[in-house]
């Protein structure tokens, strides 16, 4: 997958775009696709996985999140190194998941 990004009429080097252009016929003619993949589904570990053993009512509203919300919750509080930075993070996205929001809701329109 190449891209390339013009702004003006100079920034186009033909040579460049019929290379561009030539590799994409031969791609499309050998059946060539490219497909994203899938990330492994991340399971609750350490204080996240405690926190929503002890409450069933958490568990239930974090098991009916997409896998994506899931995964963003994870990757959060596992990411801090210290316990006591963990338990802040899950006291503090406890709520947000109550309410059935992601992580990052709040910058999505």
């Amino acid at each position: 997958m190449l891209q390339w990004r013009m702004t003006s009429r100079a920034d186009i080097d033909e040579k460049t775009l019929l290379d561009y252009i030539a590799q994409a016929i031969k791609n499309e003619e050998a059946g060539i696709k490219w497909t994203p993949k899938k990330s492994e589904k991340k399971e609750p570990t350490g204080l996240l996985a405690e926190a929503l053993s002890a409450d069933k009512v958490f568990k239930s509203h974090f098991d009916a999140l997409t896998p994506g919300k899931q995964k963003e919750y994870i990757e959060h509080v596992t990411s801090a190194k210290k316990i006591e930075t963990q338990q802040a993070r899950i006291d503090k996205i406890k709520p947000m998941i109550l309410e059935g929001k992601g992580l990052n809701d709040k910058y999505k329109k």
